[in-house]
C-alpha cells in the first residue's frame, strides 16, 4: 500500500498550479491557526478547488481531489483585520481520504503527483510565449511576479502561468492542472487562443 502524508486543506474556488502565487486574506479561525502551525512548521497545506459548495464557513459539499500543496513565503496583518498571506504552489497532489477537526478544519490524506517532465516549449507555442512575456509585465501583475521564478525554457511553467493568469472557467484550469503532459497543456491553450475563446 502506497503511503500517504496527512495536510491541511484549504478548499477555495480557484486552482493553483506549481510555481504558481496564491494571495489569501485570511479572517476564519480555523485558518488562522492553520497558517500558525505551517509557519512553526515550515509545512504546507493543499489547496484543493471546490466542486460544489462555498469557501467561508460550513465545509463545501464536495471538492476536486486533485490540487497543489502551497507553502507560505509571505505574510501581512492587513488594515481590515485580516492575515494577508501569499502561497506559493509546490506540488500537485490527489486527496484520497479526509478527516474534519473539531475546529472544521479539512485534513487530507494525500498522494503526491509526478512533476512535469522539462520540455521546451515547440516552435507552434511561441504566440503563447509572448502573450505570457506581455501579461507579466502589467504593472497589476507586479506583486504576482515577484514571487515567480521565470523559466521560459520550460513547458509546463509557461503553460501553468498562462492558465492561471488568462481569464478562463474554473472547470477548464482544472482539467488542465489534471494534464501530465506539458505540450499538451499547451496546445490546449494554443487552440483556445485561436478560436479566440479567451483573449
Amino acid at each position: 500500500m502506497i503511503a500517504t502524508q496527512e495536510f491541511p486543506l484549504f478548499p477555495l474556488k480557484t486552482v493553483l498550479f506549481p510555481g504558481g502565487v496564491l494571495p489569501l486574506k485570511i479572517f476564519e479561525p480555523r485558518y488562522l491557526d492553520m497558517v500558525s502551525h505551517c509557519l512553526k512548521n515550515d509545512s504546507g497545506f493543499g489547496v484543493v478547488m471546490i466542486y460544489e459548495g462555498s469557501e467561508a464557513g460550513s465545509q463545501p459539499i464536495s471538492i476536486h481531489p486533485v490540487g497543489t500543496l502551497a507553502r507560505i513565503v509571505d505574510f501581512d496583518p492587513l488594515e481590515d483585520g485580516l492575515l494577508g498571506v501569499i502561497g506559493l504552489g509546490v506540488q500537485r497532489l490527489r486527496v484520497v481520504g479526509h478527516r474534519i477537526q473539531p475546529d472544521n478544519l479539512l485534513i487530507g490524506q494525500v498522494l503526491w503527483l509526478p512533476d512535469d517532465p522539462v520540455l521546451p516549449p515547440l516552435p507552434s507555442h511561441e504566440p503563447l510565449v509572448r502573450v505570457l512575456r506581455e501579461l507579466l509585465e502589467q504593472e497589476n501583475l507586479v506583486p504576482y511576479a515577484r514571487f515567480l521564478a521565470p523559466d521560459w525554457r520550460d513547458a509546463a511553467w509557461i503553460g501553468n502561468r498562462l492558465t492561471e493568469l488568462l481569464p478562463l472557467p474554473l472547470h477548464i484550469r482544472q482539467a488542465l492542472l489534471e494534464m501530465t503532459e506539458p505540450h499538451q497543456r499547451l496546445d490546449v491553450l494554443l487552440a483556445m487562443f485561436q478560436e479566440q475563446q479567451i483573449a
